[in-house]
């Protein structure tokens, strides 16, 4: 009669039943405080992840007018005047939301209005802007979204305060609300004009 250990029953010489359980626990400990992290994560209100270029210069950048525009956008076009700067996009659902307040905004005259087209195909951002209207004074096309990643966009829409000088003043994550704009946005664009 042959006697057969399998695999599973072998016990390494000189490692204790302790020590083995012990490394099956560190395995176990590590993703329950991994899921806590993720689950910690989870409940924070993406918009209020601070921003590094707050009070800082904007990045310097050129980009291309869409295809039925003469103008692009630049830091240049920014110079000299409080303005917004509107990171948007034709596929982005939470840009068609807060659009009509950037309508009534350029038409009122409260502040000049930039867009920055991100990761968008031209005839698609084209046709949206024909079909809700176009508040921005200058849009840039920002194709392969490297300039919105200088400006640490997370994600569209997103929205900077710009001062005179080209600072970022102030950082709006997710589509602008009427309260922001009247809360945030105005009173501090009211400081620097």
């Amino acid at each position: 009669m042959e006697n057969s250990v399998s695999h599973h029953d072998a016990v390494e010489p000189g490692v204790s039943p302790s020590r083995r359980r012990f490394g099956y626990l560190v395995p176990a400990v590590l993703f329950v405080a991994l899921l806590i992290l993720l689950g910690v994560g989870l409940t924070r209100d993406p918009r209020l992840v601070p921003s590094p270029l707050v009070g800082k210069s904007i990045p310097e950048f050129d980009l291309p007018p869409l295809p039925k525009r003469n103008d692009g956008l630049s830091n240049a076009d920014l110079a000299n005047k409080v303005s917004l700067v509107n990171v948007f996009a034709s596929w982005c659902t939470a840009c068609r939301d807060e659009h009509p307040l950037f309508m009534e905004m350029q038409a009122k005259g409260i502040l000049p209005i930039h867009g920055i087209n991100y990761k968008d195909r031209p005839e698609d951002a084209e046709r949206w802007l024909a079909q809700l209207g176009d508040p921005y004074d200058r849009i840039g096309a920002d194709r392969d979204g490297r300039v919105s990643i200088e400006w640490g966009v997370y994600g569209v829409p997103e929205t900077f305060l710009i001062d005179p000088n080209g600072k970022i003043l102030y950082k709006h994550i997710g589509a602008v609300t009427p309260k922001a704009l009247e809360e945030k946005i105005l009173p501090l664009a009211k400081e620097f004009q």
